[in-house]
């Protein structure tokens, strides 16, 4: 039996989270309709709360009456990297002493990569791993290349820069997830963009934020796996609807494609910034690719299940320039290569990435690390086998997808 049916995976987290803090400093009132609320978000919910803005959860959706005066506070953060990044460039320009707290995951993972361009804007932060103590006061604009694409470190400095002197400057070199300066303007930040030398230019003014109100899509990050799920398991046709069909968003939807899979995109249509679909894909033969370069910012989160999908191909695939992986909520090339090689597949690290050889998935017992994406990728790898899979901590998907264990039984199959 495959994975059949139509399904609504849950809401775009990096959206939510977004919208969430971007209300919190906001005049007057934001409704946030269809908001993901899974751990990670319910972490930036409580934030801003501490912070002092009011947050009314109703039926599928957020009320938050935004507060321009933030309340000195301690900050947990839980796991959640964008909660901690992004809220270090936002509260870096008001006045108060915030500090930022972590679980242990998040405790180990880097922050200097946010910090430095913000201390170069003036901010005064003590720490480069959590906890981070950030004592807000004036900023200054500064034109920040970004050594890395990363919409954290981006994110950070547009935030910052609603509160500088003076105009800021991004320049991108490479693309990375542009959902906040999507949603700034939104709100009635002052950013526009364009380009220069074939570098994306982001400017922001100093702005004050106003609420509005925000609908937010089903992320792709979420509906990936059933997409996976779809693609390499016999018998399989899978409908996600009202997707999120952002470019920056949609690599591995893409490597898919590429792959040689049965995808069908229907129903294109914008939704506020972004543009939806419905997206199906059924039981596919693949080949095997390589990822590297421009392809992994837009599939990073991904990279993990592309370990699976690749090893049911009919070929090997390579990923290269995916260091990244290695400060993620665990280290993704160790624990990746570690728990499907434990499932019998073929694959080998290397030091930006990994080596996957066609295979055939056996039972055992893994772990998920603490590493919500990891568990929903053994989750899915336990439907390739009819022997038994143990796997230690799977809970922890409820992080960005609250469930996913009970819409996988809904599309007909059941994990042990």
């Amino acid at each position: 039996m495959g994975l059949n049916g139509t399904i609504r995976v849950p809401s775009d987290k990096s959206i939510t989270h977004r919208a969430i803090m971007f209300g919190a400093v906001a005049d007057g009132r934001t409704v946030v309709l269809k908001p993901l609320l899974g751990e990670d978000c319910r972490s930036t919910i409580e934030a801003v709360r501490r912070l002092g803005a009011t947050v009314e959860e109703l039926a599928d959706e957020l009320v938050i009456t935004g507060v321009r005066t933030l309340e000195a506070a301690t900050l947990d953060c839980g796991n959640s990297g964008t909660t901690m990044r992004l809220l270090t460039g936002l509260l870096a320009g008001y006045d108060g002493e915030f500090v930022l707290t972590g679980d242990a995951s998040l405790s180990k993972r880097p922050m200097r990569r946010v910090t430095a361009p913000l201390r170069q804007m003036k901010a005064k932060i003590d720490g480069d791993h959590a906890p981070l103590r950030v004592t807000g006061g004036r900023l200054h604009g500064i034109d920040y290349t970004l050594p890395v694409a990363s919409a954290q470190v981006k994110s950070a400095v547009l935030l910052a820069g609603l509160r500088a002197t003076e105009e800021t400057i991004v320049r991108e070199p490479m693309l990375s997830r542009d959902h906040t300066e999507r949603l700034l303007p939104l709100f009635g930040g002052n950013v526009t963009i364009g380009e220069e030398n074939g570098v994306r230019l982001i400017r922001v003014m100093p702005s004050q934020l106003t609420g509005t109100a925000v609908t937010i899509p089903a992320d792709p990050s979420s509906a990936a796996f059933l997409w996976a799920g779809a693609a390499i398991i016999a018998n399989s046709r899978v409908t996600t609807t009202d997707v999120c069909l952002n470019e920056t968003r949609i690599g591995f939807l893409r490597t898919l494609e590429k792959m040689g899979a049965n995808v069908e995109i229907d129903r294109v249509r914008p939704l506020g910034e972004e543009t939806v679909a419905d997206v199906t894909v059924s039981t596919s033969d693949l080949h095997g690719v390589e990822l590297s370069g421009a392809a992994i910012p837009h599939q990073i989160d991904e990279l993990p299940l592309f370990a699976l999908v690749a090893s049911q191909a009919s070929s090997p695939s390579v990923v290269r320039d995916a260091a990244e992986l290695r400060v993620k909520e665990t280290d993704r090339i160790v624990t990746v290569v570690t728990e499907l090689r434990a499932l019998g597949i073929d694959i080998h690290e290397t030091e930006d990435g990994f080596i996957v050889n066609p295979s055939q998935v056996r039972g055992g017992r893994v772990m998920a690390h603490g590493d919500h994406r990891l568990s929903m990728m053994l989750q899915v790898a336990a439907l390739l086998t009819e022997e038994t899979v143990e796997i230690e901590g799977m809970e922890v998907s409820d992080v960005s997808y609250p469930h996913f264990r009970d819409d996988l039984q809904r599309l007909d199959r059941e994990i042990e």
